[in-house]
C-alpha cells in the first residue's frame, strides 16, 4: 500500500547529508531515491541533491534543499518511541550532537530539526492508575533533559 501522507522536510542545501544522517540511526530506514539537478539553476549547481526520497523506520519522507527562506521550529517534531534506555540514550546522543538540547525529551539536530526522544515507559508512568505516581513521575520528568527511565520510576515511588 501506498503511504498516503508523506512528511515533507525543507533543507538549505544539505538535505543528502542528513537523509543519510537519519537512515543510519534507525532499522528499516534507506534512502530510496536522490534527485540531482541536470543543470546549473539558482537552486544549485548541476548534479546537486535537489530532493531525497528516504525511509525512516518504514515511514517515506521527503527533504527538499530549498534554501534559507525557511527553517525548522518546534511547531513540528519528530517523535521516537524507545524500548530502553540504552535507545534513549543512543538516539540522544546522535541526534544532539552539533545540535541543542532542549526539556522534557525534546532537541534540536545539527538541522535545526526537532525531535522527541521519548522512551514507551514514560508513557506508561503518566497512565499510572495512582494518581500520586503519576504526578510524581510527571513532575521529574519536567526537570529533565534527555529522559532517565530509572529517575523516573524512583519519583513515581516516591524514593
Amino acid at each position: 500500500m501506498t503511504q498516503k501522507i508523506t512528511p515533507f522536510l525543507w533543507f538549505d542545501g544539505q538535505a543528502e547529508q542528513a537523509a543519510h544522517f537519519y537512515v543510519s540511526l534507525f532499522p528499516n530506514s534507506r534512502i530510496d531515491r536522490v534527485n540531482r539537478l541536470p543543470a546549473e539553476t539558482p537552486s544549485g549547481p548541476a548534479g546537486m541533491a535537489i530532493t531525497v526520497e528516504f525511509t525512516l523506520a518504514g515511514t517515506r519522507y521527503v527533504a527538499l534543499n530549498g534554501g534559507p527562506m525557511y527553517s525548522f521550529t518546534e511547531a513540528l517534531s519528530l517523535q521516537i518511541a524507545c524500548e530502553d534506555q540504552a535507545e534513549v540514550d543512543r538516539l540522544w546522543s546522535a541526534l544532539s550532537d552539533g545540535g541543542s538540547e532542549g526539556h522534557c525529551g525534546w532537541l534540536k539536530d545539527r538541522w535545526g530539526l526537532s525531535w522527541q526522544v521519548v522512551p514507551t515507559r514514560l508513557t506508561q508512568l503518566f497512565l499510572d492508575p495512582n494518581p500520586d505516581r503519576a504526578r510524581r513521575a510527571t513532575e521529574a520528568m519536567l526537570k529533565m533533559k534527555k529522559i532517565d527511565i530509572a529517575e523516573m520510576e524512583r519519583a513515581a515511588d516516591g524514593l
